[in-house]
């Protein structure tokens, strides 16, 4: 599984999610934190690594970023970020690493770490890494952490995992509109929600795009697993 952080502001216009990776924006109202670009399939990467984790009686993990070349001759690497908090690759201590998709991940120690800047990359140290050739040997390796260690968020702000099936309701009807399945990044992040009360039989409606800002997502109820909308006409329509 990847690590997701979501951004939800509280207005229009306002870059949700990703955006500059190695920041993390104060926001306005409430905010997603993103540590896994590809929201919409977060459901089936989590089943996927939970189902592994189980089986290998292996705590579950968070996909933070991916080596993506040696940097220098000194064994630094370079990592693409998948996550919005810029102190996983800045901070030293034990990171995950997984060298194929059939082994378990290993721990890692990081010694030191910066970013380079308009590269979106950052440049990581990793204990008994010492020359380019050690380097080059981790490309393409997911950098991990176990999904228990979660950085503490600020008010109004969630985990992009912890919205992945909640149930969606219409605040002023209470009906059930649907369920979230994905986050996916845009000006302001949007609510991927499948629609509730379609037959077996049916074609497939697309999902509903809720932009995830407070003024049409005033409730996040993570303890009762619903999420409450006030859409503007035509939104779910």
């Amino acid at each position: 599984m990847n690590e997701p952080l979501a951004a939800r502001n509280g207005g229009t216009g306002g870059q949700g999610g990703k955006g500059t990776e190695s920041q993390r924006k104060k926001p306005k109202a409430r905010s997603l934190k993103r540590e896994d670009k590809r929201q919409r399939a977060e459901s089936k990467i989590n089943a996927s690594h939970n189902r592994t984790a189980e089986a290998s009686n292996t705590p579950h993990f968070l996909t933070i970023g991916k080596i993506v070349a040696a940097q220098g001759l000194k064994g630094e690497v370079r990592v693409y970020p998948e996550s919005d908090f810029p102190e996983r690759f800045l901070e030293p201590g034990t990171r995950w690493l997984q060298r194929s998709p059939t082994t378990n991940p290993e721990p890692i120690e990081l010694v030191r770490g910066r970013y380079l800047e308009g590269k979106g990359l950052y440049v990581m140290q990793f204990a008994g890494v010492h020359d380019r050739t050690q380097a080059e040997a981790l490309q393409d390796c997911p950098l991990l952490v176990p999904d228990s260690d979660r950085p503490p968020l600020e008010e109004g702000e969630f985990h992009v995992l912890d919205l992945i099936g909640l149930e969606v309701f219409d605040q002023t009807t209470q009906a059930l509109v649907g369920t979230v399945i994905g986050v996916i990044p845009a000006g302001n992040d949007l609510l991927e929600v499948q629609r509730a009360g379609q037959a077996p039989d049916e074609k497939p409606m697309p999902p509903l795009l809720i932009p995830f800002v407070a003024a049409i997502v005033p409730v996040v109820d993570l303890h009762e697993r619903r999420v409450e909308i006030t859409p503007p006409p035509g939104l779910i329509e």
